[in-house]
């Protein structure tokens, strides 16, 4: 099979190995600095796990720099897990801004250890950098004593911000009850740092609270989190882990003393088969994006056929806003959009053919219910009451298009605006102005990109899409 086809064009993606997390993510001096999880030697076994590094100046058009972040301390021999950045003004030695990377360093000890209460070491690391390119030594911050006496060895992924004259910190955690929480961290400087509480939900929710992210939108805060152990719920879809959000009551911060966490209000990021772990960013204009990895830490299905050098990718960048019901509103950044060539005729009813695999579908004034059907196989659907991602006939076996996916769906009351961003083997689904969002992977076989459309609509329109990507090579 050639794989080509399935390369991405506006989806970050590894030149060779494996991909996971997004980390680091800012803009520093105009240039967008993408971080991630990354094993180049994947798939050979034990692959050393550290960050690649992705640069830009117009959230388009990518160059991507290697494996920038080595797991080559003591602190950090099983692997560079996964982080953030912190833009530091005027910090750097010629007067303009500077930036700092604090990752966890993970160790798991040699031995018969569950590596959950004992064996693994999880220290939190910080590397200072002038420009975000030349990265300076690592300075461990926290080790495992340093963490409440409840936890277990299961602590990482810090997010740092500042407050003022202070700095914050949360990590996500796993107690010894096996119930998920936050950490919180203060500093007066972001060097040194002291407990600060936890944050909790007053009942259960999951055994992990991965990758910790603080966002404020119109001035409220929110917590969004990756809980691990969520299988059992009925909104699950029978996967243990999820990616989502939870406004903090109205005024308050994490850092309020006592800060709990009303689970109940807990929103998922993306209901599609293919998202976890994101983070978010304010860039240079005041927007907020945030960055989802496109797969999961332990997918019920194949994560992608054979053949591949290369597994995942990241979502494209998403703007987001806060609408009137709380709702935490995605689209995509709208720089995308420069990558559009020739518009193309799509008939309402009707089917057309795209040249190569890279599209971006627009649909308006859309009335009743809706099917976009991608391929034959890919079946975007609403029906009144819920939006669902499907891949019917052979398209969802283990070796067709779908690699073992099947459906997801998700509630949706009204539909009257859907987008849809088909990349080689990724596809994102931006509904109700991204009130709903899906996203998955897929693996055509065909040259050529076939879109039906079935419903009624006032308006629908499709582009083929340029590369923002070069051709992947180690840089």
């Amino acid at each position: 099979m050639d794989c080509s086809r399935w390369k991405m064009g506006f989806h970050l993606m590894p030149p060779t190995g494996w991909l996971n997390d997004p980390n680091g993510l800012c803009q520093l001096r105009g240039t967008y600095h993408v971080f991630h999880q990354y094993s180049p030697a994947w798939p050979a076994p034990d692959a050393p796990r550290g960050w690649g590094h992705f640069t830009s100046w117009d959230l388009v058009t990518w160059e991507h720099h290697g494996m920038v972040v080595q797991p080559d301390t003591a602190d950090e021999a099983s692997g560079s897990y996964s982080g953030c950045a912190v833009v530091m003004p005027g910090a750097a030695a010629d007067g303009g801004d500077a930036l700092r990377l604090y990752y966890t360093g993970n160790v798991k000890e040699p031995g018969d250890f569950d590596y959950i209460r004992a064996g693994r070491r999880a220290a939190q690391i910080l590397i200072e950098s002038d420009d975000g390119m030349a990265l300076g030594p690592k300075r461990v911050i926290l080790r495992n004593a340093d963490y409440p006496a409840d936890c277990t060895c299961h602590v990482r992924d810090p997010k740092v911000w500042r407050d003022g004259d202070g700095w914050w910190m949360i990590l996500g955690a796993r107690d010894v009850e096996d119930r998920g929480l936050i950490l919180l961290m203060r500093s007066e400087d972001g060097v040194l740092w002291t407990s600060a509480g936890e944050v909790r939900s007053p009942e259960p929710f999951g055994y992990m609270w991965e990758c910790p992210d603080r966002i404020v939108l119109d001035g409220r805060v929110h917590l969004s989190f990756s809980p691990q152990g969520m299988e059992g719920l009925p909104w699950s879809n029978g996967m243990r882990d999820q990616s989502g959000y939870v406004p903090m009551p109205d005024g308050t911060d994490l850092s309020a003393p006592g800060a709990s966490v009303d689970v109940r209000a807990f929103r998922r990021w993306d209901a599609g088969f293919d998202f976890y772990a994101p983070q978010t960013f304010t860039d240079e204009t005041g927007r907020t994006l945030l960055i989802g990895w496109m797969g999961m830490p332990e997918p019920p299905f194949d994560s992608a056929p054979g053949g591949l050098t290369w597994c995942h990718c990241l979502t494209v960048p998403r703007v987001l806003t806060r609408l009137a019901d709380g709702t935490i509103a995605q689209l995509p950044a709208p720089e995308l959009e420069r990558l559009r060539e020739a518009e193309e005729p799509l008939a309402v009813p009707g089917t057309m053919v795209l040249p190569g695999r890279r599209a971006d579908i627009e649909l308006a004034g859309i009335e009743g219910p809706l099917r976009l059907t991608l391929d034959g196989g890919l079946q975007i659907a609403f029906d009144g009451r819920e939006l669902s991602c499907t891949f019917i006939g052979d398209a969802c076996l283990p070796d067709g298009i779908g690699a073992g996916r099947t459906r997801r769906s998700a509630p949706l009351e009204s539909l009257s605006s859907l987008r849809v961003l088909v990349d080689g083997s990724a596809v994102e689904v931006f509904a109700e102005g991204g009130r709903t969002v899906m996203s998955t992977r897929w693996f055509p076989v065909a040259d050529a990109l076939s879109v039906s459309l079935d419903g009624c609509c006032a308006s629908a329109r499709a582009w083929s899409m340029g590369d923002g990507m070069p051709d992947p090579a180690e840089a």
